[in-house]
């Protein structure tokens, strides 16, 4: 399945039937209320108290009805029509949504929000629709506007999902040039289908992004089990040394291109080929007195005889007085 973003424009992408799907699609549901709750923690807003928050490409409100529940006023954009229209439809007492491509700006006044958040929306600054949009400028001009329009202690988690690394850096080195620090906290990095990246921005100088979540400890269990697992059942298919451990070898060393030689079905001893015209002489009984075969000389067997043993002249008179 591709990506959104390779396919069309967000405005063109998200029309009717499609901003539809996405709002009633149960997983992507749980997906953003996920998201939306990490990206509140990452936020540090004072606790029971409500905060005016900005949600850059708001979509549908999926992300805006969970700063709700939490007591938050907010503020959405998107420049999908049929999104906002899903959204509006809603008549949340708390949230509004207008319209508006982030790339050209937010236009808010100084130190409006105590925070911001974006969900999955971020990357499609990173492609080009247009000519006219080149990726690094319409960044920029998007965090010159948010840092303009938040408070000074506030901050920004914004989630997206680059395509490759490249995209991650780029938007890093644009937030930082931009003024933000912080930087990117990547949760569970390990897993394929967990992985989340957020850009975790503040207007105070000296902040650190937080580290991401991580279960490698578990995964980790996981994987050991599998591993023995897969160890144990191959041990327990192919002995080591046995018929079918050999042939498998011998099997393996063919392809290959080494020579192997046949090896008999039963004994697993190696054949030998016989001479189709055998010289009957040849396999003649060497035992003494044994009947040879018709026409076949007779073998003579000869022995070595004892050799007397040479004493010397004082041996020789000692055996002799004895």
């Amino acid at each position: 399945m591709s990506r959104p973003e390779l396919t069309a424009p967000p405005d063109v992408f998200y029309n009717d039937v499609e901003a539809r799907k996405y709002t009633t699609n149960s997983r992507i549901q749980n997906i953003q209320r996920q998201i939306t709750e990490r990206a509140l923690e990452l936020l540090v807003l004072p606790q029971g108290e409500p905060s005016l928050i900005l949600d850059v490409g708001c979509g549908s409100g999926l992300s805006g009805a969970v700063l709700e529940e939490h007591g938050h006023v907010w503020v959405g954009c998107d420049i999908s029509a049929d999104m906002l229209g899903i959204a509006a439809s809603g008549e949340s007492p708390l949230g509004d949504v207008f319209r508006r491509d982030m790339g050209q700006g937010l236009p808010f006044r100084p130190g409006t929000f105590d925070g911001a958040i974006s969900i999955s929306a971020l990357q499609w600054l990173c492609y080009s629709d247009k000519n006219a949009h080149v990726p690094r400028h319409r960044l920029m001009r998007f965090f010159n506007s948010l840092y303009a329009s938040l408070k000074p202690t506030a901050r920004a988690a914004l989630q997206f999902y680059p395509e490759k690394p490249e995209q991650a850096v780029l938007i890093a080195q644009c937030a930082q040039k931009a003024g933000f620090a912080g930087g990117l906290v990547v949760d569970y990095p390990n897993s394929a289908k967990r992985k989340k990246y957020y850009l975790c921005l503040s207007m105070q100088q000296g902040y650190r992004a937080p580290q991401g979540l991580s279960d490698r400890s578990a995964q980790g269990v996981q994987v050991g089990e599998r591993a023995s697992a897969t160890k144990r059942s191959r041990k327990a298919k192919v002995a080591k040394k046995s018929k079918e451990w050999i042939q498998l070898k011998k099997e393996r060393q063919r392809r290959q291109g080494k020579e192997v030689r046949q090896t008999h079905p039963e004994t697993r001893t190696p054949t030998r080929t016989l001479d189709p015209n055998p010289n009957p002489h040849a396999y003649s009984n060497p035992v003494p007195n044994a009947n040879p075969p018709p026409g076949a000389p007779r073998l003579q067997v000869h022995r070595p005889q004892a050799q007397a043993a040479v004493l010397s002249p004082a041996a020789a008179a000692a055996a002799a007085a004895a």
